[in-house]
């Protein structure tokens, strides 16, 4: 299935699976609050399924797989016969009408943390949180290659996702943060990463790189893929030779023989380079010569040599937990991302956080779906478990249209003791469509720029 094409089936499901929660949430709690329900749809627009209940409820799959909604019976909206006006959602007690629409939100919460217990128990395949390379804030913090981060703050980092996901929001605020890390030797230990030196502005996207960390996992191996004809490499080095070492000094990665390289061409003369051959360990004598870069034009010291296409890595870390441990490790993290995501919001408003990596549109939502789906199942929970808690959260903002909106006309009738005037109401809803459509057009906009505009 091509990208295109996975992106959208997995963007449907998602949201089908979402609404089809959600809306489940108000339909059940306003049939045992005894309101009639006329139909229960997932999509908008022309039915392409639809079956009538013994209940009377139209259950409908529509055309266009955005969204979904309950239709009660409501004066409000049509002329109700006097038999069924007590089951009208508009002649329910307010205590009733509250428990109906704080249900959509709740469902969402329930499927949060049921699809993150789902996740530790199927097991989350992710790469070891073990450092590659530590450059800049992170090597000043006494990060070393080889390092294993066990904590960032208070949060345990068992995989490499979970050290970036601690990682950010300290990123984000520039607040100096300690990093507890088992060392290679064995011994653990604390280091202090002064997020405070960061750049005020930075990519928000690429904020451990900006730190200075780099993944052992996306460390390139030190293997000779080409040997160029007439240069230092040739006849000595081959197709295939790992390099261990030069001028004794170990290699770990392919970007280790750059700098060690370097050095050896200011001091000049000849070094000698460690390499394991067909299972053979070499010493051989080579000495580097001047080039010029491809396509800078600057000099430099060089062998003659370009590394392999190294294969996908293999991942070597796995977030699981039984199935009763899971239980309360889904609490703790749907708590955890339901705080990072207040958060981020605060972030958003102050402006200490770009919206255009805040608020994500359809594309980036199908992309992101289909790349979950692509890494698999647990991988794919956890997206829909991040999107149920968003989509859940945001419905509880006040903003008329939303349910949070109609909780706070509840609230105000609460109040005064009287329902919410219609002239009130209508004046709400167009605030509220008026927001609502900036935000989609924000959503859309970041679509363009992120995935379009490159």
């Amino acid at each position: 299935m091509s990208e295109f094409l996975g992106s959208i089936w997995w963007l449907i499901v998602a949201i089908g699976v979402l609404v089809t929660f959600h809306e489940f949430g108000h339909y059940w709690v306003a049939r045992r609050c005894g309101v009639r329900v006329l139909r229960f749809s997932v999509g908008f627009g022309k039915p392409l399924w639809m079956r009538r209940g013994k209940d009377g409820t139209e259950y409908v799959i529509a055309a266009i797989p955005l969204g979904g909604y309950v239709k009660m019976l409501d004066e409000r909206e049509s002329i109700v016969p006097d038999a069924l006006l007590p089951q009208a959602f508009n002649r329910q007690s307010v205590w009733k009408r509250i428990a109906i629409v704080i249900a959509g939100p709740v469902a969402n919460l329930i499927l949060c943390v049921a699809l993150f217990w789902a996740m530790f128990v199927a097991g989350r395949a992710d790469y070891a949180p073990v450092v590659g390379h530590a450059t800049g804030i992170a090597a000043s913090a006494g990060l070393r290659q080889g390092d294993t981060i066990l904590a960032v703050g208070d949060r345990q980092t068992p995989t490499w996702s979970e050290a970036v996901m601690a990682l950010i929001p300290a990123a984000l605020d520039h607040a100096d943060t300690t990093v507890r890390v088992r060392t290679d030797s064995g011994s653990e230990a604390t280091r202090e990463l002064r997020l405070s030196d960061l750049p005020a502005t930075f990519d928000e996207r690429r904020a451990v790189e900006v730190m200075g960390l780099t993944p052992r996992y996306l460390l390139v191996p030190p293997l000779v893929g080409r040997v160029a004809p007439d240069t230092p490499a040739w006849g000595v080095l081959a197709e295939g030779d790992r390099i261990t070492a030069i001028d004794g000094q170990p290699v770990v990665a392919w970007d280790d023989i750059g700098p060690r390289v370097q050095t050896l061409g200011q001091r000049g003369g000849p070094a000698m380079i460690e390499v394991e051959r067909k299972g053979d360990r070499l010493a051989l004598e080579i000495t580097p010569s001047r080039m010029k870069h491809a396509q800078t034009g600057q000099d430099y010291w060089g062998l003659g040599v370009a590394a392999a296409i190294p294969p996908e890595p293999a991942k070597d870390a796995v977030l699981r937990y039984g199935p009763i441990d899971a239980i309360p490790a889904a609490f703790r993290e749907s708590a955890h991302q339901a705080h990072e995501l207040f958060a981020m919001i605060g972030r958003a408003f102050t402006g200490r956080v770009s919206v255009q990596n805040t608020v994500a549109g359809p594309i980036t939502i199908a992309r992101a779906a289909n790349m979950s789906a692509q890494h698999g199942a647990a991988w794919f929970l956890q997206m829909l478990a991040m999107l149920s808690l968003s989509l859940g959260i945001l419905n509880l903002l006040p903003i008329p249209i939303l349910d949070g909106g109609h909780l706070l006309y509840y609230l105000i009738e609460l109040v005064k003791g009287s329902p919410v005037s219609e002239r009130a109401m209508a004046a709400g809803q167009y605030v509220g469509l008026a927001l609502i459509a900036g935000l989609m057009g924000l959503a859309f906009y970041n679509d363009i720029m992120n995935n379009l505009v490159r």
